[in-house]
C-alpha cells in the first residue's frame, strides 16, 4: 500500500509537471500574441496621431472657408438689399407715371369739349391770318399791287 502511494505521488507530481510545462507554453504564447498587439497598438497610435493632425487641419480650413462663406454672404445680403432697393424704386415709379397717365387721360375727357373749341379757334385764326396776308399789299418796284379776291 506504501507502493501505491508513492506511485500516485509520482504520477501527480508528473500531472503537476506537465500542468507546468503546459501553463509556461501557454504564457509563452499569450507574451508573443501580447507583444503583437503591442507592436499592432503602437502603430496604431502613430496613424491616429496622423489622422488626428489632418483632421485639424481640415477642421482649421473648414473654419477658414465657413468664415469666408459668411462674409460673402453678408456682402451679397447688402448687393440683395440694394436691387431690392432699385426693385422698390421702379415699381414706385412705375405707379407715379400710371397715376399721371391716368390723371391726364380724366382731364383730358374732362376737357375735350374744351380742346375741341381752341381747335376750332386755331383753325379760325389761321385762316383770318391767311386772309389777311392774302389782302397785304405786294411790294414791286415802287408800286402798291393790290390782289384780287378770288
Amino acid at each position: 500500500m506504501i507502493n501505491l502511494l508513492y506511485v500516485a505521488a509520482v504520477i501527480a507530481a508528473i500531472a503537476f509537471l506537465i500542468l507546468c510545462v503546459s501553463l509556461a507554453m501557454t504564457l509563452g504564447s499569450l507574451k508573443t500574441s501580447l507583444q503583437s498587439v503591442s507592436h499592432t497598438v503602437d502603430g496604431l497610435t502613430k496613424q491616429l496621431e496622423g489622422v488626428t493632425t489632418e483632421s485639424t487641419q481640415l477642421l482649421q480650413k473648414t473654419n477658414q472657408l465657413a468664415e469666408d462663406l459668411q462674409g460673402k454672404a453678408d456682402k451679397l445680403n447688402t448687393v440683395v438689399d440694394a436691387v431690392k432697393g432699385v426693385g422698390d424704386s421702379v415699381n414706385t415709379l412705375n405707379q407715379s407715371v400710371h397715376r399721371i397717365s391716368s390723371s391726364v387721360t380724366t382731364k383730358a375727357e374732362q376737357n375735350s369739349d374744351k380742346i375741341a373749341q381752341v381747335v376750332q379757334w386755331g383753325t379760325v385764326a389761321v385762316g383770318l391770318y391767311d386772309q389777311v396776308k392774302e389782302r397785304q399789299p405786294e411790294k414791286s418796284a415802287g408800286w402798291t399791287v393790290y390782289k384780287s379776291r378770288s
